[in-house]
């Protein structure tokens, strides 16, 4: 099998998350008019305790497997890599069956700790029925991620990307298809409906697990899954199992720590949007649009790290084992680079357009349009974060992982009610509150980590410096476009096709101006390597050839 270079791994784990993230997106579209905005929140509920116990499901051994596999494959220890996946499928098959179990179980309870005493909304009996539908996707998930970390500990990116694509599109096929027809076929309850749709991630997780199984049986030669070893590695599987432990442990706190803050956070805006005295449909709108709907719309963004760490830990790890850390410094350089050049302005642009844009997901709504507008800058400080995070991870400096991440995390949480309580005060809405806390907290933890990596291992951030100050320049030209042009195209909120037709227009020629001035100023060749457009060219022209 092939495996894939830095650059290589980052294009095509990026390509397909944002196939995936699109699908991601464009599905709540319909979904959203099939269900309403109750079952929505509904919807938003399930999911994000699903989440939490999904990241205590996988308790970061995908990742540190990923991590170990690649190490032991750089030494040549082929046996002892082998042996790595095996005792991490083990340890995944107890982990998930227990919080399979609990999830099930205690439902009731988890349902009552989200939604309290408020009333008029969903019950408490809606949400732990979806609950327990979104509970069995925890037996499939766990397998398919130490599968998925197989195949990236050796460089080879695009299976693992290729079955979050199949994924995707299995399960979004059951979100529209199961909700429509119990709904407008079967007659039955929205509760019913959304219960399927959940349901959704079970069946999606399964698909991909035929994919990626069906992926190691064909090359399990290659891979040395087949070979019978007659002489073991100088590797105990006590060491293999501390080292598991080792690496998994900073990935486990960290991204429980974030999952539980996002399902706290969703609970402190009810609760502080219910003390407000916002009518309780008004609360669920808002707590769940910006736990929920807004990201939807951002995962966009958000893809770009997803795909970058995809081929930076394994790339990092090696790079680090070898000793080679100006090499580990090149690469943190580049992965932001590469973030704030295509990130930030997707994040502006969407901000400038929030309005036609939730119109076009949802309905029109003020409310979602501010959420969006300012929720939208977050994905953005979460993309660095995940870079500084994945880096110091792949130089085993877990405890900066753990005082970065949780300085971010108690900062969200000191900041969020208070900040909520503050703009009501001042006349703005309380719930741009929520939206600034967040993105202060992930601010926190990229700014810890870089003075900690500058510090300690005398990182040099000069390049990404100097292309963020060289960003400014496209990226003040693309504002005053799109300003220019909304000022003389009109827009009917009314009308979704009039807001898909208005936000195609402006966003192809913000962009298009974005990347002419940009290439014009070497940005592109700066960031992407030498002369890559005129690479992209030659591959295009290839192509075009060939279809000939």
């Amino acid at each position: 099998m092939k495996k894939n270079s830095f650059i290589e791994g980052t294009i095509i784990a990026t390509f397909c998350i944002v196939i995936v993230k699109i699908l991601g997106m464009l599905y709540v579209i319909p979904f959203y008019a099939i269900v309403g905005s109750a079952g929505a929140a509904l919807y938003a509920y399930a999911y994000n305790i699903y989440g939490l116990f999904l990241e205590i499901a996988t308790a970061g051994i995908p990742n540190a497997v990923s991590k170990i596999i690649n190490e032991y494959n750089t030494l040549g220890r082929q046996e002892a890599k082998i042996r790595t996946f095996n005792i991490g499928k083990k340890l995944l098959s107890f982990i998930a069956v227990a919080a399979f179990i609990i999830l099930f179980v205690f439902a009731p309870q988890i349902a009552e700790l989200i939604i309290g005493d408020m009333t008029g909304g969903n019950t408490i009996e809606d949400v732990t029925f979806v609950i327990r539908c979104v509970s069995f996707a925890l037996l499939v998930f766990p397998f398919l991620s130490v599968s998925r970390g197989f195949f990236q500990g050796h460089n080879i990116i695009y299976v693992s990307s290729v079955s979050q694509v199949i994924e995707q599109v299995a399960r979004v096929a059951v979100i529209i298809g199961g909700s429509y027809i119990a709904l407008k076929w079967l007659n039955l309850d929205i509760t019913t409906a959304v219960g399927v749709a959940v349901f959704g991630a079970f069946v999606g997780g399964l698909f991909a697990l035929f994919y990626v199984y069906g992926k190691l049986k064909r090359n399990k030669h290659e891979l040395y899954l087949d070979q019978d070893f007659k002489e073991k590695d100088e590797v105990t599987n006590k060491e293999i199992i501390k080292k598991i432990i080792k690496y998994a442990i900073p990935i486990v706190i960290v991204s429980i720590a974030f999952t539980i803050y996002n399902n706290v956070d969703m609970i402190l805006i009810l609760r502080t949007m219910d003390y407000l005295g916002v009518d309780a449909k008004e609360v669920e709108f808002i707590a769940t649009g910006i736990s929920t709907w807004a990201p939807k719309i951002s995962i966009v963004v958000t893809s770009m790290a997803l795909g970058l760490s995809a081929s930076l830990i394994p790339n990092m790890v090696e790079a680090y084992t070898l000793k080679k850390y100006d090499e580990v410094n090149r690469k943190f350089n580049k992965s932001m680079q590469i973030i704030l050049f295509i990130s930030l302005p997707m994040c502006v642009g969407i901000s400038l357009l929030a309005g036609s844009i939730w119109t076009v997901f949802y309905e029109y709504s003020t409310i979602g349009t501010n959420i969006l507008a300012v929720a939208i800058f977050a994905p953005l400080f979460s993309n660095l974060y995940t870079v500084a995070n994945h880096t110091l991870q792949s130089m085993n400096k877990f405890k900066m992982v753990y005082i970065s991440s949780i300085s971010g995390i108690l900062v969200n949480a000191i900041l969020d009610v208070p900040f909520m309580l503050l703009f009501d005060y001042l006349g703005i809405p309380a719930y741009f509150g929520a939206s600034v806390a967040t993105i202060l907290g992930f601010a926190s933890t990229v700014v810890i980590a870089t003075v900690y990596l500058k510090k300690e291992y005398h990182f040099k951030f000069d390049d990404t410096k100097k292309t963020l100050s060289k960003i400014i320049v496209p990226l003040i030209t693309m504002i005053v476009v799109v300003i220019l042009m909304k000022l003389f195209i009109p827009i009917d909120y009314n009308s979704r096709l009039a807001c898909i037709i208005y936000i195609a227009v402006i966003a192809s020629v913000g962009a298009l101006v974005y990347f002419i001035v940009s290439h014009k100023m070497g940005l592109i060749d700066e960031i992407l390597g030498d002369n890559y457009m005129q690479k992209l060219k030659n591959k295009l022209f290839k192509i075009k050839k060939r279809s000939n």
